[in-house]
């Protein structure tokens, strides 16, 4: 008997409160965390450019070129395994920028031992003010949490069809609220950050995640439709509770 005698099954429509256990959900919830905490840790503070042909400079911030990696895996999340799934992980997130902010405060305040001339530098790189890390755990949290529900919602109104509309629309909204809350808030005042730039990197923030997410729309293809599949299952938010900080699924 071959592989082509037993096809694999189709997933099933199912409310989100009638499924309990997944096979890839964990590892899911992993990519999620460590995409997201290493853009935060190495590209959000930093602000480049591209040339543009009249000789000026469009500003735009460094993380934006992988940040929105964890917005698409916040997409495949919702669409698989619905909003109550994806509200946990987005709190796990939230816990582990709150440790990495933590433990980036602890280390930065240990005195250096003598003789190490990486002290100043160490603290340019990882020593962001409390109004940074406020900044990146607000936006986190208000950007990520409407990306899932207008994505859920969207999937309930579609019957879940034209899943790019889904996943941009949930896009333009999330990542705008998230470009629109971290740079004012973070940056608004400080030096090297005039008004005039911070207005163009939020502008670009929110103009490049969206791009991405439209780019990179096939691979999303693929990688639900292989969730679904591997799963069984094609979650829909029937009678969930959106409400963030619901702690049950």
């Amino acid at each position: 008997m071959t592989d082509s005698d037993n096809p694999p099954a189709q997933p099933v429509a199912v409310s989100a409160a009638s499924v309990r256990h997944f096979r890839y959900y964990d590892l899911i919830m992993a990519a999620f965390v460590a995409i997201l905490l290493l853009s935060n840790i190495i590209g959000a503070s930093k602000p480049s450019y591209i040339p543009l042909p009249d000789g000026t400079q469009w500003a735009f911030g460094a993380g934006v070129l992988f940040f929105p990696i964890s917005y698409i895996i916040g997409d495949v999340l919702t669409e698989v395994y619905g909003y109550a799934r994806a509200r946990r992980v987005i709190w796990t997130g939230f816990a582990a920028l709150a440790f990495m902010a933590f433990m980036a405060w602890v280390v930065v305040a240990l005195p250096p031992a003598d003789g190490w001339p990486g002290q100043e530098s160490y603290k340019f790189v990882f020593g962001n003010s409390w109004r940074i890390v406020i900044a990146s755990m607000t936006a986190f949290c208000v950007g990520e949490f409407a990306n899932s529900y207008v994505l859920a919602r969207m999937k309930l109104w579609t019957g879940g069809r034209m899943l790019w509309a889904r996943t941009i629309g949930s896009t333009v909204v999330g990542q705008g609220l998230d470009s629109l809350i971290f740079y004012p808030l973070a940056f608004y005042g400080l030096a090297g950050w005039p008004p005039e730039q911070l207005m163009q990197v939020v502008l670009s923030q929110w103009l490049i995640k969206t791009l991405w997410e439209a780019a990179l729309t096939p691979f999303t293809y693929i990688v639900v439709g292989a969730l679904k599949r591997r799963e069984g299952v094609d979650v829909f938010d029937e009678g969930t509770d959106f409400t963030p900080f619901r702690a049950k699924v």
